[in-house]
Order: structure tokens, then C-alpha cells, then sequence
């Protein structure tokens, strides 16, 4: 029998001809889909090194690349191996330390100037993120890294990441 629409299945059929995988709605291989999909997630990583210092949140992130906040999120961990946002405090912790380390600044001036809102969540991802809270990185980190490089105080001074951190363990050969 036929439906309104014109074929046997009446509306799933038609529902189900609506959809398909992206390559084949957009005519696009599944190769180029993904080269595209990436050149996105680098203008979004890219975004937020530059405005690390703005309100950013992913769903602004996600309707500049056009892409939903969710599919940005899984692909962007894909790739880098973090989420928009924890890859966005990383930066702005980054920048926190060496300016932290400069000691013009409080560490709320800090705070503000680096796009956090609240002080406690900037603290607690700072400890996180860094090993000591940021009052004592700030008392502490311009003595160690005194007569270094800012090009090698930053490298030195990188935060590490549970998932990165180092082992303890000798390296057998």
C-alpha cells in the first residue's frame, strides 16, 4: 500500500531517506570529511591560544567551527587528546605562571587577567593543574627560574598533566 508520501513504509520511509552519514549527505568521502573536521579543530585550538583571555565557553567555540558543542568535544579529544575546556584552562594556567612569575600582579589580577571569573576555580585548577597553589608558585617560581630565558623558563615550567606526567620507575633497556 501506498502512503502519503508516495512509497511503501509511509513516513519512516521517507524519515529514513532524510538521513544518512555525513559523507553522504555532503557528497563528501569520509577522507576529506575528516581533513575538514581537522582543519576546524586547528582554527578552534587556534582561537583559543589567541583569546584564551576571553569569555569562551564550547558552544561559542562550536558555532564558529559549525559544529554542534557535542561533536566538537568528542573530535577535538580526539585529536588532542583533552576537551575545549580543559585544553583552554591549560593555556590560561600557562600564561597565569608567567605572569605569576614576573610578580607584578596579585594573584587575582592574575586570575582576571587570564579570562577566569572565580578565584576558587582559577586556585583550584592552578593547584591541579601546576602541583602548589598559585600565592605559593608566585613566592616560589621567580627565584627558580631567575637568569633563565622566558623562551626556557616557560618550557622548564610547563604544567604536566596526571595523564603526562612522568614515570618514577628507571627505564630498563
Amino acid at each position: 500500500m501506498a502512503s502519503a508520501y508516495g512509497s511503501p513504509g509511509g513516513a519512516n520511509a521517507a524519515s529514513r531517506a532524510g538521513r544518512g552519514t555525513i559523507s553522504e549527505v555532503t557528497g563528501r568521502s569520509p577522507e576529506r570529511q575528516r581533513l575538514s573536521d581537522l582543519a576546524r579543530l586547528r582554527r578552534v585550538r587556534d582561537r583559543i591560544d589567541r583569546e584564551y583571555a576571553q569569555p569562551l565557553d564550547v558552544e561559542a567555540l562550536a558555532r564558529g567551527a559549525h559544529m554542534s558543542a557535542g561533536h566538537l568535544s568528542r573530535e577535538f579529544r580526539l585529536a588532542y587528546g583533552e576537551s575545549p575546556y580543559s585544553y583552554l584552562m591549560t593555556r590560561r594556567i600557562e600564561r597565569a605562571m608567567a605572569l605569576l612569575r614576573q610578580g607584578d600582579l596579585s594573584v587575582t589580577e592574575v586570575c582576571f587577567a587570564v579570562g577566569c571569573s572565580s578565584l576558587g576555580t582559577f586556585s583550584t585548577r592552578f593547584t591541579e593543574l601546576v602541583g602548589v597553589p598559585p600565592s605559593v608558585y608566585r613566592r616560589d617560581a621567580a627565584q627558580a627560574t631567575e637568569g633563565m630565558p622566558p623562551c626556557v623558563a616557560k618550557q622548564v615550567t610547563r604544567p604536566v598533566r596526571n595523564r603526562e606526567a612522568r614515570s618514577t620507575e628507571p627505564h630498563l633497556a
